[in-house]
């Protein structure tokens, strides 16, 4: 909606973190035009819950085959506004078409009533679209993100309101004009350009029914918050400080790739990243050395170029927090083994970054680093491995890497997160469940628990007209 260009200054904008240039900007909708939108997603509800979920699913499907064939173009906008290197913008677009067709082709048949084992008659558990529902989403991953809660809520028949980050906006067009094109009718899915102090205003509107939240542990709590004021349902995945367990040496090589990837994917700047890295005793000096050398090979420069290997961060302030941390830790005693500045290039760029002798009164061992930077500890033992990693705050991902299948799967068990990936950096599949614990929030995407989690899970009980009365509570 509203994608006209405005003069005044608006914070939703295109700003180039490459370049510095501010490339784009929209104006904030007005309130009237929010509570039009709001009022269309409303009053399309009944049309759109009452199509067949074949139906539903088929336009999801549509979606997925747009969203690939518009790879280039929608790769472009995503290296454009948030500095991600071109090929990884490619990579979001085929996951983001993957978790369309999944829903679109497997979703009619996970949403099927599931029968109750009762002692006579039926019981049925049915699921039910709630209705509106608002989605507030980041900007690391502007594709990925919005397709994995709008698709399978498209599927179930909920309508979808969208604010989308404001560093992303040409994303978000894009993305609305994609649903249109695949037959979404108007009202169904919503893009707005709000401010974030809108959001509460439309979570306490009594049409919406529900909300989601990627982002920040404090809009996190702030939406859950208001949600849980106005008894509705919330999803929110929210930060993580990851841990990446190195339990052994086996095939070292292997695992110090796969340390780098989960660490320097998206320039760093991923909730699931591996973060903290713990290194039993045998092998932490063989693996700190590894890690050192492979993201000390990384070149920074223009993201759009293919042959770039570090791009910029999504923004100057993004890139200023991260050095604070940095610095924090440093004047305090942590020790730089690789980077630990900026590169004297114009852009957001942070250098990779390798710190060790990170200590619990550091920023950087408490707080979530959004970026090319890695804290590697050395522990004794697994008990030791585990204590640490249970330390954060957060629980959102983990890795373990071990030869032994049992011993890995011993610790995995013990780490506190919502998923843990053994002998891989953890990642993401449209038929794997994805969500977290403690402060990286609650509720599950993706997978068969995703597309139920804004559904009435409806109770349908049938008892024989003639058949004798039970007890019932009261």
């Amino acid at each position: 909606m509203n994608a006209n260009v405005t003069a005044q200054k608006s914070p939703i904008a295109t700003v180039n973190p490459y370049t510095g240039e501010r490339v784009r900007e929209f104006p904030a909708l007005s309130e009237e035009e929010v509570e039009r939108a709001i009022d269309a997603a409303h009053r399309s509800f009944q049309d759109w819950r009452a199509r067949s979920r074949a139906d539903r699913g088929a336009v999801v499907q549509r979606a997925g085959r747009l969203m690939r064939e518009r790879k280039e173009e929608l790769a472009g906008l995503l290296t454009l506004e948030v500095g991600k290197l071109i090929n990884s913008s490619r990579a979001e677009a085929d996951l983001a078409s993957d978790i369309l067709t999944y829903y679109g082709e497997h979703g009619p048949e996970l949403l099927q009533e599931r029968p109750l084992p009762v002692p006579e008659g039926t019981a049925v558990l049915v699921n039910e679209p709630l209705g509106v529902l608002l989605g507030v989403m980041p900007w690391n991953f502007p594709l990925y993100q919005v397709v994995r809660f709008a698709g399978p809520n498209l599927v179930l028949g909920n309508t979808i309101l969208l604010k989308h980050a404001s560093s992303c906006p040409q994303s978000a067009l894009a993305l609305e004009q994609l649903f249109r094109d695949a037959g979404v009718p108007a009202g169904v899915y919503t893009n707005l350009f709000v401010r974030g102090r809108d959001v509460g205003k439309i979570i306490d509107d009594a049409r919406v029914q529900g909300a989601s939240l990627t982002g920040s542990e404090r809009a996190g709590v702030s939406v859950g918050e208001i949600a849980g004021r106005n008894v509705k349902k919330s999803v929110l995945e929210l930060g993580g400080s990851d841990p990446f367990v190195v339990l052994d040496g086996h095939n070292l090589d292997r695992t110090v790739y796969a340390a780098f990837l989960g660490r320097m994917g998206n320039t760093g700047q991923c909730c699931v990243a591996a973060k903290r890295f713990i290194a039993l005793a045998d092998v932490y000096d063989a693996f700190l050395t590894g890690l050192r050398d492979r993201m000390g090979e990384v070149q920074p420069g223009d993201p759009a170029d293919p042959d770039t290997t570090l791009g910029p961060l999504s923004s100057e302030s993004a890139a200023e927090l991260l050095m604070e941390q940095v610095r924090d830790a440093v004047d305090k005693g942590a020790t730089v083994v690789l980077g630990g500045g900026r590169p004297d290039l114009p852009g957001a760029f942070v250098e990779p970054t390798v710190l060790t002798d990170v200590t619990p009164d550091m920023r950087a061992y408490r707080e979530e680093l959004f970026g090319p930077v890695a804290v590697v500890y050395r522990v004794a033992d697994e008990d030791e491995a585990v204590a640490l990693a249970n330390t954060s705050r957060y629980g959102l991902g983990g890795a373990v890497f071990a030869a032994d299948p049992e011993r890995a799967r011993q610790v995995a068990d013990r780490l506190e997160a919502g998923m843990v990936w053994i002998n891989h950096p953890t990642a993401s599949r449209p038929e794997l469940p994805f969500g977290g614990i403690k402060r990286s929030g609650y509720g599950r995407e993706l997978g068969d628990v995703g597309i139920v989690e804004f559904a009435n899970r409806k109770l349908v009980r049938y008892v024989d007209a003639d058949a004798p009365i039970a007890e019932v509570l009261g």
